[in-house]
């Protein structure tokens, strides 16, 4: 009988936590790209999974803080005629209760499964027990998308197959929210003046191409929701001599009070300045 197969066990670091306090989204993908490779090799799709597009669909539950043990339940869930889902359950392990339930598609439209693959994929489908995936509108331009992130791919960033790891894309994109919270008044003075942090509840990382070591690399953010109190931010990846996409991330998260742990009410100065970079979507 197929069931849910352990593909990572580990703990929170103290320098793995952010300015709010608990443990950075990079460093979830860091685990993640653990648990993902594994379970591909036990599907038998490591060969496939190389030049697969791939699309992470992440809902945080609650915090990981400094000293938390967890580990990550994973298996396959839905396989069609182009690509595979694979779902991702990240648990304390001191209680058994869910943190993140992650969608994974890996989609082989360029090169499809051999049958016998598909057959044998298909025997070992988990129904998936997480919610459902809420797929975002898109910006319908990036004329008003700022820059946030500009360096190079590091030799020490790179995967075992030479290609940015998940965590380079997502350590890059975290820098980008923070530029952007810093473009609309909320600033480092700001955030310890007032106890506020930017808190994710949810992202959907897309990746469609790798920059390669030395290679150059520019973020690129809009917003393009904004509520009382909460942000959601578009990030892209590009090369910045060509403008081809490497990467995008939608993040949403809200201002989080640090000592409630609590959303709270983004002040009237910093909604108009987002006001001034919202895009629309379609």
């Amino acid at each position: 009988m197929a069931a849910w197969s352990e593909t990572c066990r580990s703990v929170v670091s103290p320098w793995e936590c952010d300015v709010t306090e608990h443990f950075t989204i990079a460093y979830y993908f860091d685990r993640l790209a653990d648990a993902a490779a594994t379970t591909t090799e036990k599907l038998g799709l490591h060969d496939h999974a190389g030049s697969a597009f791939r699309r992470f669909d992440v809902r945080f539950v609650r915090e990981l803080r400094a000293g938390a043990s967890f580990h990550i339940l994973s298996g396959p869930i839905a396989l069609d005629e182009d690509s595979v889902r694979l779902g991702h359950q990240v648990i304390d392990s001191a209680d058994g209760e869910v943190t993140a339930w992650v969608e994974e598609i890996l989609d082989h439209a360029a090169s499809p499964l051999p049958r016998n693959l598909r057959e044998a994929i298909g025997g070992r489908l988990l129904a998936w027990p997480g919610p459902a995936v809420e797929r975002r509108p898109e910006p319908t331009t990036i004329e008003q998308f700022i820059p946030t992130v500009r360096d190079r791919v590091k030799p020490m960033e790179l995967d075992s197959d030479g290609r940015l790891a998940l965590s380079g894309f997502v350590h890059r994109f975290t820098a980008a929210s923070i530029q952007a919270l810093a473009a609309i008044g909320a600033t480092s003075g700001y955030m310890k003046t007032k106890r506020r942090g930017y808190s994710t509840f949810e992202l959907a990382l897309r990746v469609i191409g790798s920059p390669r070591s030395g290679n150059p690399v520019l973020v690129e953010t809009g917003i393009v929701h904004l509520g009382n109190s909460s942000i959601r931010f578009v990030h892209r990846m590009i090369d910045p001599a060509t403008g081809a996409e490497y990467a995008r991330l939608g993040q949403f998260g809200v201002q989080l009070d640090l000592d409630t742990r609590r959303p709270a009410a983004l002040p009237q100065a910093l909604h108009g300045a987002a006001q001034q970079l919202l895009v629309p979507v379609a």
